[in-house]
């Protein structure tokens, strides 16, 4: 599985990025993908993730209510939607895909975007 990120940028507090990660590959083999970041100097923190086959979704307590996770099956895409973003957030966000190939665990990790909250 292949993953491509796309949709950073910069913005002014309080306001509003979609990010996307589109998968490729053997992406049958997906059952969760999520989003990571890493602000400079600090530990790499779960953001947000979804469950591809149920949709149910799990949410880091600092984005819970500013941020939504979705997914579009047809386009092996998923989204992040950013509200009201605050300084803090500003970081490298990293798309991930999980799953079973083979009989084998595996993750996939795309190559990260910026994002960078203005204050």
């Amino acid at each position: 599985v292949q993953l491509v990120e796309s949709g950073g940028g910069l913005v002014q507090a309080g306001g509003s990025l979609r990010l996307s990660c589109e998968a490729s590959g053997n992406t049958f083999s997906i059952n969760d993908m999520g989003w990571y970041r890493q602000a400079p100097g600090k530990q790499r923190e779960l953001v947000a993730d979804i469950n591809i086959g149920r949709g149910t979704t799990n949410y880091a307590d600092s984005v819970k209510g500013r941020f939504t996770i979705s997914r579009d099956n047809a386009k092996n895409t998923m989204y992040l939607q950013m509200n009201s973003l605050k300084p803090e957030d500003t970081a490298i966000y990293y798309c991930h895909a999980d799953g079973y190939y083979s009989g084998s665990y595996y993750r996939a990790t795309g190559q990260g975007t910026q994002v960078t909250v203005s204050s």
